[in-house]
């Protein structure tokens, strides 16, 4: 297992400086292109997220906010906790910096992606669907790349995701129990797998019931502890992000975690939070009933801040501020983060923690769960290759709770950089289509309209299935346009 691991690390130490690449290529281009929509047209993220599903009765549409909790629910969990945990220590101070970053540029690239999911999306059976995997077939007219993407995101989410995820609540559960770990293992799988169970064979309206609630309630409750710790030690607030930008720059090496040490694993755990780029929130963002794809770009460049700006860098204080070493010891991942808040609120900390972990973390074996199920259903209508999806799911749930965290941990990287590979080679050629629909929307913004789009707007745009008359005549009848 160990030579595994090894072999899977070196790919990734080698494949990645390609994906960053791609990364921060397209992230920049689209900044430029967009005139920085990421940052211009922030207030109006925060209107589109609130607005009502349009459709001819809400309760038959999922809502901006709904979508963008099912890809929250995907974004924060483990990631943010975990993943901020071991890139400190693999990086440094530093790699936080360039988490920050990732996310600055990479809220243009969200908004791409997610405004072709949405122009590329189509009717599913309970809701509408569509993704990557939708607009490289129909917008690139490649099928063969995009069933290569599908079979990707499926193992990636619905496997991969899944058994990491599953590993974190297992070790944060037996950080606090004790007693004979392989037991209390065995049993936070099949407790996980159960509650999963009853969830994800409910559909994506069951899915998104459920992380509309959880996803908000436990983001908030671990963000208010974070700034407890803050305003315990605010005098060294300070000191904190100086070290944090010093060690970014080159300027400060911290026991061997050097400048390239916090750029890489700055980047790859801000990528593997956050996803932008990486073609996974699209799937979500596509089931959301809007008047306009603009409308669920922005609420998905939003969701990056949120797990990025907030959650990661809520982490990431907690352990800054703790005093830890870097570099010195093996990743602990969750245990450091757990251990650092202990030292600094109490015991109390721990069994918190772990129940913070416990519901992000479920709730993102939910959202990877419907990544999944979205690109199964694009691979084959069958019902049976649907349920057995879902029965895969839940043993790599249990699985993942058994296994090594390294390994896990490491073929996670290696899917995350294949996935983001094919995404941003598809979305470059048409980000295009994202700007002239930009434009669009400011048009109809300048004019005091609630912005509303007809394909027939979009000339270029080929491909397209929905956006048609019936689809406008939905719209208009039933929700009255904010003037």
């Amino acid at each position: 297992m160990e030579s595994v691991t090894d072999a899977v690390v070196g790919l990734n130490d080698i494949y990645w400086y390609l994906v960053i690449v791609l990364l921060v290529v397209a992230g920049l281009t689209f900044t430029i292109w967009s005139v920085v929509v990421q940052i211009r047209f922030v207030p109006e993220m925060f209107r589109t997220i609130v607005e009502r599903p349009t459709g001819t009765k809400d309760e038959d549409s999922i809502s901006p906010f709904r979508a963008f909790t099912i890809s929250a629910a995907s974004r924060v969990g483990t990631g943010n906790v975990a993943g901020v945990a071991i890139a400190i220590t693999l990086g440094g101070p530093g790699a936080v910096f360039w988490m920050w970053m990732l996310a600055l540029i990479g809220g243009a690239t969200a908004f791409v992606e997610s405004t072709l999911a949405q122009l590329y999306k189509v009717r599913g059976g309970d809701s509408y669907v569509g993704g990557p995997a939708y607009y490289i077939r129909d917008g690139l007219r490649l099928p063969w790349l995009a069933a290569i993407f599908a079979v990707l995101i499926t193992v990636t989410y619905g496997f991969v995701f899944n058994s990491v995820q599953a590993n974190s609540i297992s070790a944060s559960v037996q950080g606090n129990v004790g007693g004979n770990s392989t037991v209390t293992a065995w049993a936070v799988g099949l407790g996980l797998a159960v509650i999963t169970a009853v969830v994800i064979f409910g559909g994506v309206r069951r899915v998104s019931a459920v992380t509309e609630v959880i996803v908000p309630l436990m983001a908030v409750a671990y963000i208010a502890v974070a700034l407890v710790v803050v305003a315990i030690n605010i005098q060294h607030v300070p000191a904190m992000f100086s070290l944090i930008v010093e060690h970014a720059l080159g300027f400060r090496e911290i026991a061997g975690a050097a400048f390239g040490a916090a750029v890489m694993q700055g980047m790859r755990r801000g990528l593997f939070s956050n996803e932008a780029g990486m073609g996974s929130v699209p799937n979500a963002a596509a089931t959301a009933s809007v008047s306009h794809p603009v409308k669920q770009g922005l609420v998905q460049t939003l969701g990056v801040y949120f797990d990025t700006i907030l959650v990661c860098s809520a982490t990431a204080f907690v352990i800054l501020l703790s005093d830890p070493s870097f570099g010195l010891d093996d990743p602990e991942g969750i245990q450091l983060t757990q251990s650092a808040l202990q030292g600094q609120v109490g015991d109390w900390a721990g069994p918190f923690l772990s129940v913070v972990i416990f519901f992000l973390a479920w709730s993102s074996v939910l959202g990877n769960t419907y990544y999944g199920e979205a690109n199964i259903r694009f691979l084959s209508g069958s019902g049976r290759m649907l349920t057995a999806f879902r029965v895969l799911v839940l043993l790599c749930v249990v699985g993942g709770s058994l296994g090594s965290v390294a390994l896990v941990w490491s073929l996670a990287d290696l899917f995350m950089g294949l996935m983001a590979t094919i995404n941003l080679i598809a979305i470059l050629p048409l980000a295009g289509l994202t700007m002239a629909l930009l434009r669009n929307y400011s048009e109809q913004k300048a004019q005091g309209h609630n912005p509303v789009f007809h394909r027939e707007d979009l000339p270029q745009a080929r491909g397209v299935i929905l956006w048609d008359d019936a689809d406008i005549e939905v719209w208009t009848r039933d929700k009255e346009p904010a003037r």
